[in-house]
């Protein structure tokens, strides 16, 4: 089992979350059950529903923790001027809220029709969008929009491909994020840059 998907410890709610993931990438979400995610977990059906009642509360769970910083990330995005350094900014730090959601990328890839029937995959996508919207300008042409889509994508197609790519995981990582800043970068040329504040030329004496 690679380092991604090992259970965390000391967390009973983390660990189901892991186990499931596991579990669904496996058998499919589907054909898993609860008491299937129980006996890998070595817990008891009734200890598993403490925390939850169904399947789907569990993939829910999922959602809302990888969207939590995502909500922050665009409020904080919202607030900011939308030069080339906040949208470089968005993107990295895009990023890092993916670090430990590679499981949860790979059930979406694998599990695509769950995920459109469930509310909270509309809810992501509607964040994608908004992400989306902070990185192209409102007048982009057509070839910059598909850059800027592409550069979030490539975040998401980057963790599921590049786990059969040798090498180290975090150069793996460093490579991804390089790709989509370059995208984002290609999106905004200089001509179509607003002007800083400090960058007014001043006449020679």
């Amino acid at each position: 089992m690679s380092s991604a998907t090992q259970p965390r410890r000391g967390n009973t709610r983390q660990r189901i979350q892991d186990v499931a993931l596991e579990l669904f990438s496996e058998h499919g979400y589907e054909k898993t059950s609860l008491r299937e995610i129980a006996e890998r977990l070595d817990v008891t059906k009734a200890a598993l529903y403490y925390h939850f009642k169904t399947k789907e509360d569990i993939v829910v769970s999922l959602f809302e923790d990888l969207c939590r910083p995502i909500d922050e990330l665009i409020d904080w995005a919202q607030e900011q001027p939308r030069t080339l350094e906040t949208k470089q900014e968005v993107i990295r730090r895009y990023h890092e809220s993916l670090r430990s959601s590679e499981a949860l990328f790979r059930f979406m890839q694998e599990n695509q029709g769950t995920v459109r029937d469930l509310t909270v995959g509309r809810r992501f996508k509607e964040r994608m969008l908004t992400l989306y919207d902070l990185l192209k300008d409102d007048d982009a042409e057509l070839v910059d929009q598909v850059r800027c889509i592409t550069a979030l994508f490539a975040m998401h197609a980057g963790m599921f491909a590049m786990q059969n790519v040798e090498g180290d995981p975090e150069e793996k990582r460093e490579a991804i994020l390089r790709v989509a800043t370059e995208l984002v970068t290609a999106a905004n040329p200089p001509s179509r840059r607003p002007a800083r504040p400090d960058s007014a030329q001043t006449a020679s004496p």
